[in-house]
């Protein structure tokens, strides 16, 4: 169906690392989510766990001019735990963050621990109208909450602008294979003003075979007049995957494109996942996370 075009990837290593000075930065950063500012800048939001495990979303900024230079390190957390008894009580991390209406939306993951089955996940929206400086929940309660197409967890939106609507991918569950397991594909949402979504329960990424447990992070770029999608699929540990759509409904699985694999040692040589990729002058750049959901940290790849 296309003309695939390969990307050479080089890594370069780690570029965010948690802050063991901030209560919030203690361990893990996860879920790069980028944000492109001017001049080659770009605000990578992610999440940090703090001593109890709980999860918080802040940033970093980088010069991507000079291979992902770290230049500035929120001190503070943009958004914490919620409420308790709310889905994301037991912490927060970033998914999706788009201008609309001269605002920011931050579309994130909200925690919440389980009792018949070890965790709740579901997708929520938070809302800024200083540039990033702080965000409001939209809500309390989650935007993809349970429905009857969608019985399972509801999380990890990715939410693009088209001409006339706008359109989710999210990771939906699919059933429990015991407590510890899930197992989640990514299917589509469309929603007329980016707050309140319509679902049918399509699925566009699903499973290759029974072995495969988990299709995670949907990243979706259109260029080149083509719908281009990294996400992770894991059977034992997460590897990258990879799929392209003429029409960003139906799509075309080519997991040998996705480009970059676990290194021989060290923080990415156990498991890769959690792509987020921009295009800046031409070339592109991918964050993602390594072993254990980015315990080291957030590491960078380029364009060669």
């Amino acid at each position: 169906m296309f003309d695939h075009k390969k990307i050479n990837w080089t890594k370069r290593g780690l570029v965010i690392k948690p802050d063991l000075r901030l209560d919030w930065a203690k361990s893990h950063c996860m879920v790069p989510t980028p944000m492109m500012l001017e001049n080659g800048l770009v605000k990578v939001f992610f999440s940090a766990r703090d001593v109890d495990n709980r999860s918080s979303i802040g940033w970093a900024i980088l010069d991507l001019n000079s291979n992902g230079k770290l230049i500035e390190y929120s001190t503070d957390a943009v958004l914490t735990p919620g409420e308790l008894g709310c889905f994301d009580d037991n912490g927060v991390s970033p998914s999706c963050i788009r201008e609309i209406d001269n605002k920011l939306y931050l579309y994130y993951i909200g925690w919440n621990p389980g009792s018949t089955v070890r965790v709740h996940l579901f997708g929520g929206l938070a809302i800024s109208e200083d540039n990033g400086k702080t965000f409001q929940r939209w809500s309390k309660a989650p935007i993809i909450e349970r429905c009857p197409t969608d019985p399972y967890l509801n999380t990890a939106p990715w939410v693009v602008k088209t001409e006339d609507e706008f359109r989710m991918y999210y990771v939906s569950g699919c059933g429990w294979k015991h407590k510890d397991l899930p197992r989640y594909n990514i299917k589509i949402a469309t929603s007329n003003d980016g707050r309140v979504w319509n679902r049918d329960g399509h699925v566009c990424i699903d499973f290759k075979d029974s072995n495969e447990n988990a299709l995670a992070r949907p990243y979706v770029l259109f260029e080149d007049e083509i719908w281009k999608m990294w996400f992770s699929h894991k059977g034992e540990t997460y590897r990258f995957g990879y799929a392209e759509s003429e029409n960003g409904i139906i799509w075309e699985r080519r997991d040998e494109f996705s480009g970059l694999n676990v290194s021989r040692s060290g923080w990415d040589s156990e498991m890769i996942e959690y792509a987020a990729v921009i295009n800046h002058k031409g070339q592109h750049f991918m964050f993602y996370n390594g072993n254990n959901y980015g315990e080291h940290g957030i590491g960078l790849a380029i364009e060669e």
